[in-house]
């Protein structure tokens, strides 16, 4: 696929880089799908580890995607990006043709990049002033724009209480419906702060913080994508193949936690300790209860990586 989009900068460091390529170090040779493909730090690691891998990278930002396709244009039909959710995978491989060679691979790095964050202008931070919109693919969908100044106020709170549990919800709710229209990330950071008792202001950092996750949650169906993402992976890989899912908050994790123990279990119902009598079917088996976290060496390096957890499992024969 070709974006005649203009890449702009971005650097991102890739959390759990170490972890990650030893991860798919013993998966058989064919395409490792990396579904949110980001600045390709990820993948250009995994071909530069193994000259028998190939990468299928997805990606629903275009700025982020352009900006791939540069640096994975050196490694020539070893690499091919396509502008997608992840949710989407199954299309993509299908289309792409790659389900002629094996899937053994498939990542995802949750979340939002430090260049979105730091691109002021997409509106993800509550630290620059700026425009709402908060889409990851700015082509398509409503933005937090829409949603802040159209949602009703109990969406709104639902909105903040699902996807952060944020306790003022219902107070924060009214109070940007009474200040509409709110038209930049700075004018919902003060209404945000003007909602919540100063008390509460004085500890557990920013009081935006919550809402401006909760909105872009939402924006981007982030939870409601993931789901279904993490069902086709499994379902694409072939035996021996790995998926490896590295989250950066509870909601996330969560689900990545239930999907992957549905898959090690088949659903199983039976007592533990005894032997499977319901008829459960595993697809796959956990590397890891529990998961894996950053090393404090890579936090104070990196310090976005401090809420990393990874993921991951082994699709069964």
């Amino acid at each position: 696929m070709s974006l005649m989009t203009e890449p702009r900068p971005f650097v991102h460091v890739p959390v759990l880089l170490e972890r990650v390529v030893e991860l798919f170090a013993p998966v058989p040779a064919g395409t490792i799908v990396d579904t949110t493909l980001g600045g390709a730090g990820h993948a250009t690691a995994l071909l530069d580890a193994r000259a028998d891998l190939r990468v299928l990278g997805i990606d629903r930002d275009p700025n982020a995607l352009a900006v791939a396709q540069a640096r994975l244009s050196p490694y020539g039909d070893r690499a091919e990006a396509h502008h997608a959710r992840s949710d989407q995978l199954a299309a993509v491989v299908a289309a792409a043709g790659a389900a002629s060679q094996p899937i053994t691979g498939v990542l995802m790095d949750l979340g939002v990049s430090s260049p979105q964050f730091d691109q002021a202008d997409r509106g993800f931070s509550y630290r620059h002033d700026a425009p709402l919109d908060m889409r990851m693919d700015p082509t398509s969908g409503r933005s937090a724009h829409d949603i802040v100044n159209e949602a009703p106020a109990e969406e709104i709170a639902r909105i903040l209480r699902d996807f952060a549990d944020e306790r003022f919800a219902q107070r924060i709710a009214r109070a940007v419906v009474a200040a509409r229209p709110v038209s930049t990330t700075t004018e919902l950071a003060a209404v945000v702060v003007s909602a919540i008792p100063a008390p509460a202001r004085r500890t557990g950092g920013h009081p935006a913080k919550r809402t401006f996750q909760a909105l872009r949650i939402a924006v981007n169906e982030e939870l409601s994508v993931l789901g279904p993402a993490l069902d086709a992976a499994i379902e694409v890989l072939a035996p021996g193949g790995r998926l490896v899912v590295i989250a950066y908050h509870s909601g996330e994790d969560r689900i990545v936690k239930q999907r992957l123990r549905l898959a090690d279990d088949g659903g199983c119902t039976c007592p533990p300790g005894l032997p499977c009598a319901c008829g459960a079917s595993p697809t796959a088996r956990l590397l890891k209860r529990g998961g894996w976290v950053p090393t404090a060496e890579e936090i104070a390096s990196n310090p976005r990586a401090s809420s990393a957890r990874l993921r991951a499992v082994e699709k069964l024969p």
